[in-house]
C-alpha cells in the first residue's frame, strides 16, 4: 500500500540557504530569507527547495554531515541575536571585503563561529530566567540526540588531529566513566554546541512559519549517508559497516554514470542494514521524524541505494572495483509509516536505475525525478527518453536541472548539435532563453511539482553553477544578489503558473 502523500499541483525555486544576500558573507537565516520567501510569493511559487541544512564536512559539502539532526549554525543570522543583546552593533558589522557572490569558507568560517561564541558567553551572563527556561525545554525535546551531539562537537575541537577512532580509546568507545569526565572537562564547549543548536531551530521556525503563512513549502534533502566522523556513527557504530577499531571496510559511491567515468567515491560508511532491521528501524523513523520537524516535503537522496547499492572496499581509490549489494527495500519507509503516518517525500530516482528500484518507489507510492537537461539526445549519446516531457506521469517531480548539474545556459553552450536539434525541434524554438524554454517546458509538464534552480531563473552561465560531482575543491560557494534579478522574473513565473495551473491554493 503507498505510504506516501500526493502532492497539489505546484512549482518552485531550488536555492540553498548559504546562497543567499546579505552582509555577513553567507546567506542565513536573516532578512534575506525573507526577502525571498516574499518574492517567491510574489512570482506564485508555492515551493521552496534546499540542500542539507546539516553541518558542512569535508569540501563545505552539506551531504558530509557531522550528524544526522543537527542544523548549519553558519545558518544563523547575526542580527538576531544582536537584536537579543547577545552582540554588539561592532561584532555584526561584517569585514566590506567579504564577497558578494560567493562564499568565502576560509574566512568566513572563523568570523561567523567567533561571533556565535560571543552571543553564547552573553546568554550564559546574562539571559533572562525565561530565556534560559526556552533553552532548557529545547534540550528536553531533543534529548533524544542532542546531548551526544554537543559532547561530539567538543571532543572533535579537542582532537583536531583525527576523526573519532584516533581518539583515546576509552572516549572513541565510550565508556561511562571517560564520557563522564569530558563532559565536565568541556562543559563550556558543550554548552556553546546546544546554544547554537538552539539558536538555529528557533530562528528556522520563524522562517518556516513565514513562508507557510505566504503558501510557500519548503522541501528538504535528507542524504542517504553520512560521515564517518559524525555523531551519530560515533555513537552507534553498531549500525554501520565497521571493523572492531572502527574502521571502514567499505565505504559508499556510485558506479560509472553521466557525472563521472570513474563512477564516485564518496567515502561515506555504508549500513549494517540487519542491525537496523533488528532494532525496528528506529533510528531510520527518528531521523525523518526530525527533519519533517523542518520542512514540509523532504527529498531522500540516491533513494536507489534502498533497492540496491554499490560497495566499494575501503582500500580502492575509485569506484570502479565496486560491487551492488541488496538495500532494506520498503522496511525503513514502512516502519517510518507506522510511527509518524504517511510520508511527504520524493524520491531521488536518479543514476542507473534498474527494474526494482522503479519497483520500490512505485510500491511506496513516492514520486520520482525527471530531468530535463538529461532527457534530449539519442540514448547512446547520453538521452535518456523517460525524462522527456511527454513520457512523464503526474507521480514525478519535473527539474529544469538539480545542484549537481550545469546551469542550463553553461549546459546548452557546451552541447553537442545532435542534442540541440532534437531539442530546439522537440520544443520549437530557437534556443536563445533556453532557461525559460526548460522552465515552460516543465510547468507544462503533467508531473505534480516542478522545480528549477535560481541560476536558471536568472539564465546564468557555467561559472554560477553550485556544484561538479567528482570534483573535491570549489564547490558549494555559489551566491547571487539582487541585481542580478531582472525586474520582471518573479512576474514571468507568475504568469508560467497562471497558464499551466500551477497557482496557490489550486
Amino acid at each position: 500500500m503507498p505510504l506516501a502523500q500526493r502532492f497539489p499541483r505546484g512549482s518552485g525555486v531550488v536555492l540553498h540557504p548559504t546562497s543567499l544576500p546579505g552582509p555577513h558573507g553567507s546567506g542565513d537565516f536573516g532578512a534575506g530569507a525573507y526577502h525571498f520567501v516574499d518574492w517567491l510569493a510574489a512570482g506564485a511559487q508555492t515551493l521552496w527547495q534546499m540542500l542539507p541544512l546539516g553541518n558542512v564536512g569535508l569540501g563545505h559539502s552539506p551531504y558530509m554531515s557531522s550528524s544526522a539532526f543537527a542544523g548549519n549554525v553558519l545558518l544563523i543570522d547575526l542580527h538576531e541575536l544582536q537584536r537579543r543583546g547577545w552582540l554588539e552593533p561592532e561584532e555584526v558589522a561584517a569585514p566590506a571585503d567579504f564577497e558578494a557572490r560567493r562564499v568565502d569558507y576560509g574566512r568566513v568560517i572563523p568570523w561567523r563561529m567567533s561571533r556565535l561564541a560571543s552571543a553564547a558567553r552573553r546568554f550564559a551572563e546574562q539571559a533572562t530566567p525565561a530565556e534560559r527556561e526556552e533553552l532548557a525545554s529545547f534540550r528536553a525535546a531533543q534529548a533524544d540526540w542532542l546531548p551526544d551531539y554537543a559532547l561530539f562537537m567538543a571532543l572533535a575541537e579537542a582532537y583536531p588531529q583525527s576523526d573519532w577512532t584516533g581518539w583515546p580509546a576509552a572516549l572513541a568507545w565510550r565508556e561511562e566513566a571517560a564520557l563522564r569526565a569530558a563532559r565536565e572537562a568541556l562543559r563550556e564547549r558543550i554548552a556553546f554546541w546546544e546554544f547554537a543548536q538552539w539558536c538555529f531551530r528557533r530562528q528556522w521556525a520563524s522562517l518556516h512559519r513565514y513562508a507557510r503563512e505566504r503558501g510557500v513549502r519548503l522541501v528538504g534533502d535528507m542524504p542517504i549517508f553520512i560521515a564517518l566522523h559524525s555523531a551519530d556513527v560515533w555513537t552507534h557504530p553498531e549500525l554501520f559497516e565497521l571493523d572492531a577499531q572502527g574502521r571502514q571496510t567499505v565505504v559508499a559511491g556510485v558506479p560509472p554514470d553521466f557525472f563521472s567515468a570513474e563512477g564516485q567515491r564518496w567515502g561515506n560508511p555504508l549500513y549494517r542494514w540487519s542491525a537496523h532491521a533488528e532494532s525496528g528501524y528506529a533510528w531510520w523513523t527518528e531521523r525523518l521524524r526530525r527533519t519533517l520537524e523542518l520542512v514540509d516535503i523532504v527529498r531522500i537522496d540516491h533513494f536507489r541505494g534502498f533497492a540496491g547499492y554499490w560497495e566499494i572496499p575501503a582500500e580502492e581509490p575509485t569506484a570502479l572495483n565496486g560491487r551492488w549489494r541488496p538495500g532494506p527495500g520498503a522496511a525503513p519507509f514502512e516502519a517510518a509509516a507506522r510511527a509518524l503516518g504517511e510520508l511527504p517525500v520524493i524520491a531521488e530516482d536518479l543514476g542507473v536505475i534498474t527494474p526494482d528500484v522503479e519497483a520500490l518507489r512505485r510500491q511506496l507510492g513516492f514520486p520520482g525525478m525527471r530531468v530535463l537537461q538529461f532527457a534530449w539526445g539519442e540514448p547512446a549519446a547520453g538521452g535518456e527518453p523517460r525524462f522527456l516531457p511527454h513520457a512523464h506521469s503526474a507521480d514525478s517531480v519535473v527539474y529544469t536541472g538539480t545542484h549537481d548539474n550545469d546551469t542550463t545556459p553553461g549546459w546548452w553552450a557546451s552541447a553537442g548539435e545532435e542534442l540541440r536539434h532534437h531539442l530546439r525541434e522537440y520544443l520549437a524554438t530557437d534556443g536563445r532563453a533556453i532557461h525559460w524554454d526548460l522552465i515552460r517546458a516543465a510547468m507544462a509538464s503533467v508531473a505534480d511539482l516542478a522545480l528549477f534552480p535560481m541560476q536558471d531563473a536568472l539564465g546564468l552561465p557555467t561559472e554560477h553553477r553550485m556544484n561538479r560531482p567528482g570534483t573535491a575543491e570549489g564547490n558549494w560557494a555559489w551566491r547571487f544578489d539582487w541585481p542580478l534579478v531582472p525586474p520582471d522574473t518573479a512576474a514571468r513565473l507568475r504568469r508560467m503558473a497562471q497558464l499551466y495551473g500551477r497557482m496557490p491554493g489550486r
